[in-house]
């Protein structure tokens, strides 16, 4: 438990300093347009409700895909290959920008060691 916990804090810290970051910025307003362009679509295209559209969108973009809705028109099976497709990018930037990050807190961490052990030895 304690090793996860860890990690949540360390993923939680990337993100609250990535805020300052204009591309990561740039990065959740894209996310979240991604997101409501989906919700809308699938309301107007699939008759969906508000929430169902939200719900779809949501679980499209994690790439998790449930399987209790899908696409029924051909339209909307379109536009879900490219929702996909952008959705992915967009997670592969975001994991990006969080990996950089935690990497470089974790190497600066591990410089400041190196720096306190040399300071102790001699």
């Amino acid at each position: 438990m304690l090793p996860f916990l860890a990690s949540f804090i360390s993923l939680f810290r990337s993100v609250r300093a990535l805020i300052n970051v204009p591309e990561f910025r740039a990065l959740v307003v894209m996310v979240g347009a991604l997101l409501l362009a989906g919700m809308v679509f699938y309301h107007q295209v699939e008759g969906w409700a508000w929430l169902d559209a939200l719900y779809f969108s949501l679980i499209t973009l994690a790439t998790v895909g449930y399987g209790d809705f899908a696409p029924r028109t051909p339209t909307g099976k379109v536009f879900t290959m490219i929702y996909i497709i952008i959705g992915i990018s967009l997670l592969a930037a975001f994991v990006r920008l969080l990996g950089d990050d935690l990497l470089k807190r974790r190497m600066a961490r591990g410089q400041r060691r190196d720096a306190a052990d040399q300071d102790s030895d001699g």
